[in-house]
């Protein structure tokens, strides 16, 4: 999409093309940290989960398994949204089975529907990150977490093949784009940062969503959560040093919708956003330089970072 980009400003003889900023206050990416909660010891660290990301100051979301998984009590849900986290849907009793087959998938669409009103949850994220995009206007909720962006090492393989939230009709996408937990550590046997470090800075370089997945099931033991607390130190510096918006789903939905439907005006030759949230928008614009493009905010011009193929210029 940048090349396109850059050969369409080429052909037209644009220097330079203006656009509301992706994400709000000028933030360079955003991060968004969500947690899956499999099963019974998993539902019973939650607890702890929530204490370790408040240390951190690291908002999270918790999707809950509504049937036969584990007890889904209303105190459980009162202290995940008590404490400031945020609960989604996640699939129905998490047998693998959701997309296997379309008569069957509407009859638990309908009862995921519930569950999804009931929890007051917002989003969905479907087991094992099993999908089908197709079938996704039956499920009632306001955004979907089930697509990575790459799948190599995942049961379904494939990949949206990006780092930004997209829309599936009236469904926003927000992307798995980095390594599971589970797979870092079961499958490859990694505990450090390294890989979850590299896919954050490649993620920064395009300015996208940094999405992880943390299973509190599998953070239990001291390795794995020693594992964790550092990559919830590593979040609050780019966070501190890197302007990266640490949010929860539930806001980056609400942002990225705002968004669309704000607009970009000529007020007395200057361009200006209008729309709700706009207070929170910046003007930018996608320039050309030689056979890259380069990000600059309208308010000001001063390079301050650069990626592989994309520079901002605050």
């Amino acid at each position: 999409m940048q090349k396109f980009l850059l050969l369409s400003a080429k052909t037209q003889g644009l220097e330079k093309v203006p656009f509301i900023w992706f994400w709000p206050d000028g933030a360079a990416a955003c991060s968004v940290m969500t947690h899956d909660v499999e099963a019974e010891p998993g539902r019973a660290f939650c607890s702890d989960l929530m204490s370790i990301n408040e240390q951190f100051g690291i908002p999270a979301s918790f999707q809950v398994v509504p049937e036969k998984r584990y007890q889904v009590s209303a105190d459980y849900l009162n202290e995940i949204k008590s404490r400031g986290f945020e609960v989604n849907v996640q699939d129905l009793n998490h047998d693998g089975h959701l997309y296997r087959k379309y008569d069957e998938f509407v009859r638990r669409a309908e009862k995921i529907n519930r569950y999804g009103q009931e929890f007051g949850a917002n989003g969905f994220r479907s087991a094992i990150l099993y999908r089908n995009q197709d079938w996704f206007n039956l499920l009632r909720f306001s955004y979907d977490m089930s697509v990575p962006n790459v799948a190599h090492l995942d049961p379904q393989r494939g990949g949206c093949c990006t780092v930004m939230p997209y829309y599936i009709g009236n469904i926003l996408e927000l992307p798995v784009t980095t390594m599971q937990d589970h797979t870092l550590f079961n499958v490859l046997n990694d505990y450090s940062l390294s890989l979850w470090q590299q896919q954050a800075d490649l993620i920064l370089q395009q300015h996208g969503l940094i999405g992880f997945i943390v299973h509190p099931d599998y953070i239990i033991d001291s390795r794995p959560q020693t594992s964790y607390k550092n990559l919830l130190d590593f979040l609050t510096k780019l966070r501190a040093e890197k302007n990266v918006w640490t949010a929860l789903p539930g806001e980056v939905d609400q942002w990225w919708r705002q968004r669309s439907q704000m607009t970009l005006v000529n007020r007395q030759g200057k361009l200006a956003v209008e729309g709700p949230g706009h207070e929170r928008a910046r003007v930018a614009y996608a320039c050309v330089e030689g056979n890259r493009v380069v990000y600059e905010f309208a308010d000001s011009a001063v390079a301050v970072s650069s990626g592989s193929q994309v520079a901002v210029r605050h």
